[in-house]
């Protein structure tokens, strides 16, 4: 009997320390689970945010000036040059304009902050990225009035044609990425030459890039009126002073980058898109 106890009790024992031991680490296995749960969520958090930071500085120093050097470019074609909106001369100019547009905003912009925020900005760095993205500019700026002309010349609807200029002003965008990429890479250090993953990042920042040239549509007050959600916005009416129109024009291609961004910045898994 007596030694029916002690084995009855070196049993329990048993069990209530194998039972201590796998409450133990489940515990542990819980915590440690909680722990790598918090940190993707902060970590998400982050990259959420920074995206919305990255967001906003190259609405500022590029997008906006993308849109106000096309415009600007447009009234110098028009009534310096003669050039009528309906020849390669025009398309040109515009994309020219664009062009500037994002290399002087840019170089602008990283120049201000360098001065006031971090001294340790490559300028020759930020420079060359502006070429870059320049000429892609070029490529989407001189594509958006001819491809307007021909979805408007077809009796499209106001939304058929922003749809059209998203795609295509979007695809030329990306189509002077990777030939910058190519062309550039060879003669300037920090540009990286066409890889795989950039070329993942270039599709996200063209897509984007064609929201851009899609609200700029906006801009044009006189097709279909009543379909352009957009014209109490940005629609630019016959009389407008040149420097208020090309405010404007500025201010379509940020609101059009900044909305298709925001979707972008919320929607894509963090370390997929350009911005990351």
């Amino acid at each position: 009997s007596l030694v029916r106890n002690i084995i009855r009790l070196a049993s329990r024992s048993s069990s209530e320390i194998k039972y201590t031991m796998l409450s133990s680490v489940t515990r542990h296995s819980l915590l440690s689970l909680k722990s790598q749960v918090g940190r993707q969520v902060r970590l998400a958090s982050s990259s959420t945010s920074d995206r919305f930071i990255t967001t906003a500085e190259v609405t500022v120093s590029k997008i906006f000036p993308a849109g106000f050097g096309w415009q600007t470019a447009s009234i110098v074609a028009e009534n310096s040059f003669g050039y009528a909106p309906d020849t390669m001369s025009f398309a040109l100019t515009t994309g020219v304009g664009d062009a500037i547009g994002v290399l002087a905003g840019h170089c602008m912009y990283y120049g201000a902050k360098k001065m006031a925020v971090d001294s340790s900005i490559n300028m020759n760095e930020q420079f060359q990225t502006g070429v870059l993205l320049g000429s892609a500019a070029f490529c989407s700026g001189t594509v958006w009035q001819p491809l307007v002309d021909v979805l408007q010349g077809a009796n499209l609807s106001f939304m058929q044609v922003f749809a059209g200029t998203w795609l295509g002003c979007g695809t030329a965008f990306y189509v002077g990425l990777r030939c910058g990429r190519t062309i550039f890479s060879g003669f300037m250090e920090h540009i990286e030459a066409p890889t795989y993953e950039n070329n993942m990042n270039d599709k996200s920042l063209s897509a984007v890039i064609g929201g851009a040239t899609g609200f700029f549509v906006g801009t044009d007050a006189a097709y279909l009126p009543d379909q352009n959600f957009l014209i109490d916005i940005v629609g630019i009416q016959d009389g407008t002073p040149d420097l208020t129109g090309c405010v404007i024009a500025g201010s379509s291609t940020a609101l059009g980058f900044a909305t298709s961004q925001s979707v972008f910045n919320i929607i894509y898994p963090a370390g997929t898109c350009w911005n990351d």
